[in-house]
């Protein structure tokens, strides 16, 4: 976290922006990869998961790419977390 708010600070002038996507587990191949020799995992990471659901890789892909467009212009040094809220327990 700090080496993206300082990453953002010495590079603001410059018109770069730096900022952190943090996702929590995501509904990838590596993961698919876990449950299939933990099936009995799956249920316990949606129980932990305050939406009751694991994210969508499209999700995360879709938070990066609003950091990288235009709507996301005046963000920088900002660590998003992507995890339906896991973080807040």
């Amino acid at each position: 976290m700090s080496l993206t708010k300082v990453a953002a600070l010495e590079n603001a002038e410059y018109g770069v922006r730096v900022n952190a996507l943090c996702p929590s587990h995501t509904r990838s191949p590596m993961l698919e990869k876990f449950f299939e020799l933990h099936p009995e995992l799956d249920a316990d990471f949606i129980a932990q998961a305050p939406m009751g659901r694991i994210a969508a890789t499209e999700e995360v892909a879709e938070t990066a790419l609003w950091l990288c467009s235009d709507a996301s212009s005046f963000v920088t040094g900002h660590v998003l977390a992507v995890d339906g809220g896991y973080l807040c327990r």
